[in-house]
């Protein structure tokens, strides 16, 4: 017979570990750029306290209207699209070392953020974002 031993401690450490594994795909092979296999990859930096997460992620050139913020499937995306200004549409473009077109950033979430209390904030090209934590939960088994 097999016995499942659950850790709430451990389960929350190992969801935040692939949470921290899923900003680190994004980036491999990825320049400064924020281009990966050719794809715009918003730069992000994930910061955690006692009680919260920051997600800050660089969105250059941007405003807020053409930035999207969701949470779908325990996931936080965020997505947009960078266009070119139609005042170069005429003439030759010489040097294009901007990235131009549509992106998606998609990190998991771990089990204990609040996501009905999440909140962004968008200035200078920077989105901040915070994903309030829920307080532990777990119950005490009586052993009889």
């Amino acid at each position: 017979m097999a016995l499942y031993s659950w850790n709430l401690e451990s389960d929350v450490n190992r969801i935040f570990d692939d949470f921290i594994k899923d900003l680190n795909v994004a980036r491999r092979g990825g320049t400064r750029s924020g281009r990966v296999n050719n794809t715009i990859v918003p730069l992000m930096d994930v910061h955690e306290t006692d009680n919260e997460f920051f997600v800050n992620a660089e969105l250059p050139g941007l405003n807020k209207d053409q930035i999207n913020v969701d949470v779908r499937n325990n996931a936080l995306v965020i997505s947009g699209e960078t266009k070119k200004d139609q005042k170069y549409e005429k003439g030759s473009t010489h040097i294009q070392e901007r990235s131009y077109g549509s992106f998606t950033r998609s990190i998991s979430l771990p089990p204990n953020v609040k996501t009905d209390d999440i909140t962004a904030k968008f200035e200078n090209g920077l989105l901040e974002l915070k994903l309030p934590k829920t307080a532990p939960t777990g119950k005490k088994i009586t052993i009889e």
